[in-house]
């Protein structure tokens, strides 16, 4: 019941959470079709994990193009998203943090309940949709509406032949979005006040990536926070 040979989507997997996600995934084994939006060529470095592809989730020719990339779907880990600091726009961080990674998932679902795989689904959201950020409506209002419906997913599909969804919200990390923050000094409170013990690396979301992929995991519809205790 290992990952070696299923086929698995990374979508956003170039950016610093998927690329540590997908070296960790390429290791056990794992094919993976790695999708990226604009920079291909931060994302050309890691083909030697899987096949490279851009595609813009929100574009649901984008969004078929993809799947159609992995014809064996197994598992779907979806990274995709906008900063809050990257625009201050409702419509926009809606589209990019919720309409278009809700669709992929359930377009994905669809395809292996219609194949008979009973796979993974993992979205990663943020721990902005339990801590209560000031200034962070847009983005964490978007977020926590994709949790939500995410775990509506999850039961939606449950049962024989299930494909399990789960979500993964990491915390204060020193990769992907939050790297910025960290290095303006924005955090550093946290750590003054031992409200963690250290920044998170992109192989702590990459484990627990991993285990709600693992075929003989029994769990779903559940919002796991990589957060090192931020959240308390």
């Amino acid at each position: 019941m290992s990952l070696r040979d299923r086929e698995i989507i990374l979508a956003g997997g170039s950016g610093g959470l998927g690329s540590a996600a997908a070296l960790h995934l390429a290791a056990a084994g794992a094919k993976l079709t790695i999708s990226y939006c604009a920079n291909e060529d931060k994302a050309r470095e890691l083909e030697p994990a899987g096949r490279i592809l851009q595609a813009d989730i929100t574009k649901p020719e984008a969004r078929t193009r993809l799947l159609d990339a992995a014809p064996g779907l197994y598992g779907l880990v979806i990274f995709t998203g906008m900063a809050a600091r990257a625009s201050d726009d409702w419509d926009e961080q809606l589209h990019i943090n919720y309409t278009g990674p809700i669709h992929l998932a359930r377009e994905a679902a669809a395809r292996m309940k219609a194949a008979g795989v009973s796979g993974s689904i993992v979205v990663i959201a943020t721990m902005q949709t339990v801590g209560l950020f000031p200034g962070s409506s847009i983005y964490a209002g978007a977020k926590a509406a994709l949790v939500h419906a995410a775990r509506i997913l999850a039961k939606e599909n449950r049962g024989p032949g299930e494909v399990r969804v789960n979500i993964v919200s990491p915390g204060v990390m020193n990769a992907g979005m939050a790297a910025v923050s960290i290095r303006s000094g924005k955090y550093d409170r946290f750590l003054r006040d031992g409200s963690i013990p250290r920044w998170g690396h992109g192989d702590d979301v990459a484990r627990a990536v991993r285990f709600f992929l693992e075929p003989d995991n029994y769990i779903t519809g559940q919002h796991l926070l990589v957060d090192g205790g931020l959240n308390l």
